[in-house]
């Protein structure tokens, strides 16, 4: 029976750091794991849009994005979760109301706020953004203002208490380290977005890997009993059944060969 690989993209499948490189090792492996009849799927926070063709020329039979907010299988979408638009414009306020700095991630795009405070972090992000040619001219003024989940940094004058009461109501948040937090609906997830794929294509659970590297993939390698941490991810370690080499020592040809699907 085939089996199916679920990816995070950056650290896993791309470098994360300016150059993002995507080993030609990667490739390979990908390519040979589909002609052996496995599936491969990307499972990342990235909303659709940010997945970038450098990535989707792997070859993928399917996306889960948004933390398990979209599901896509074959050009297909099988699930999109987004948030009332009424509710959109009332998170924005309240987080005004934080001082924190937030980016809204909508499938479509990415949406900001000029009356946050800029901080370092975001200032890459619009960089990165730019050097990538993604749209950076959402705002949060705009009549098609909307998104699915959103990320925030906190600085000297945000109220985080205030942040976490009412927030947390509805969203998962997520502490990535460095006062950056990314805030996902409620009963949404990497693992979610597994699970349903799993029921929709009648994959058996032990038949399913994922591979990651952050904090933020634990969910969909704790939901898998094939788990794989790349190399240098120590934080990871003590989750996963198995430590590959990092990105750029073949990481991602080593766990497939150790795991026999190449």
């Amino acid at each position: 029976m085939k089996s199916i690989i679920f990816f995070d993209i950056d650290g896993t499948i791309a470098t994360e750091d300016e150059r993002s490189v995507i080993p030609q090792s990667t490739r390979d492996a990908i390519r040979i794991t589909r002609e052996k009849g496995n599936l491969t799927f990307i499972n990342s926070g990235r909303t659709a849009f940010n997945i970038s063709p450098r990535v989707k020329e792997l070859g993928f039979d399917g996306y889960i994005c948004g933390c398990g907010t979209y599901i896509e299988y074959s050009g297909k979408t099988l699930l999109y979760r987004t948030i009332e638009k009424s509710e959109c414009r009332r998170i924005a306020d309240f987080l005004r109301k934080c001082n924190v700095t937030p980016v809204y991630e909508h499938r479509d795009g990415y949406f900001f706020d000029d009356k946050a405070q800029m901080s370092d972090g975001l200032k890459e992000f619009m960089e990165v953004f730019v050097d990538s040619g993604i749209d950076i001219s959402g705002r949060v003024e705009n009549e098609n203002f909307g998104f699915d989940k959103f990320v925030i940094w906190q600085n000297e004058n945000s109220d985080m208490e205030l942040f976490r009461s009412e927030i947390s109501k509805n969203f998962s948040i997520i502490d990535r380290g460095g006062g950056f937090y990314e805030n996902v609906p409620l009963g949404y997830s990497k693992a979610t977005g597994i699970q349903a794929i799993l029921k929709e294509l009648d994959i058996p659970m032990e038949n399913a890997y994922a591979i990651g590297d952050s904090m933020n993939d634990l969910p969909m390698l704790e939901a898998v009993p094939n788990s794989i941490a790349m190399g240098g991810a120590e934080q990871l370690y003590p989750y996963v059944a198995y430590v590959t080499t990092p990105i750029e020592e073949d990481g991602i040809a080593n766990a497939l060969s150790h795991f026999g699907l190449i």
